[in-house]
């Protein structure tokens, strides 16, 4: 069969909430094929033992969601790559949307605007924030669900080895390159655990923090000792 988009998940002790984010895949409708890859990064492979669908493709990789995201992309049949947090879900037309963008617009790649699983006030604000510095850089991040023609992407060579900020490093690489990015007026739904976990104004500052520093040239490696 085949599939128009490969949607790769990097995992890593994701077991508890992989099938729910795989069966909300599974309902996005017919009209589009595509494909599931879930990539663990856990020796042990807890998340891929965990997994009930028996359609969906399963690698082990070493740990890194550059690393992971990239042996993905190496054993998708799509001719589009999706690349997926485990704790996000999709509109129904996602695939539509997709396909329509990257068609349609003359664009090489694309996300979507994030929305965060939350009532909460705090992250409507958020999201605006994440809405203006979309449209004003054209580089999105990871949470709000990258996806990119499978031949640009090769040609980039991929995700670069780095132990975070690679989806901006990517999004940057793709836009050297002249290829133009389109983010879509669609929310995608992400959740809210990581910043109530760490707690929403440290969580939200630390990461400006950390894109600052990058865009001023500290090495990833260095920023990573601060984000875990």
């Amino acid at each position: 069969m085949d599939f128009q988009i490969s949607i790769i998940i990097p995992v890593f002790n994701e077991h508890d909430i992989i099938n729910k984010t795989i069966e909300n895949l599974n309902c996005l409708g017919t009209t589009k094929r595509i494909e599931i890859i879930i990539v663990d990064g856990h020796i042990s492979q807890t998340t891929l033992k965990a997994v009930k669908d028996k359609g969906v493709k399963k690698i082990l990789s070493p740990r890194g969601r550059g690393i992971q995201m990239n042996a993905g992309a190496k054993v998708a049949s799509g001719e589009i790559l999706l690349f997926l947090h485990a704790d996000t879900c999709l509109a129904n037309n996602a695939p539509e949307l997709i396909i329509k963008t990257l068609h349609d617009q003359n664009a090489v790649a694309g996300s979507f605007d994030l929305g965060i699983n939350s009532d909460k006030a705090v992250f409507r604000l958020i999201e605006k924030m994440v809405y203006i510095r979309s449209r004003l850089t054209r580089i999105p991040y990871g949470d709000q669900g990258i996806f990119i023609k499978r031949n640009f992407f090769e040609l980039l060579g991929g995700y670069g080895n780095m132990p975070l900020m690679e989806d901006v490093d990517l999004m940057r690489r793709v836009k050297k390159a002249g290829g133009k990015i389109t983010i879509v007026n669609r929310k995608i739904l992400t959740s809210a655990r990581r910043w109530e976990k760490e707690g929403v104004i440290f969580c939200t500052l630390r990461n400006w923090v950390l894109i600052l520093l990058y865009f001023m040239g500290v090495p990833t490696e260095k920023l990573s000792k601060f984000y875990s």
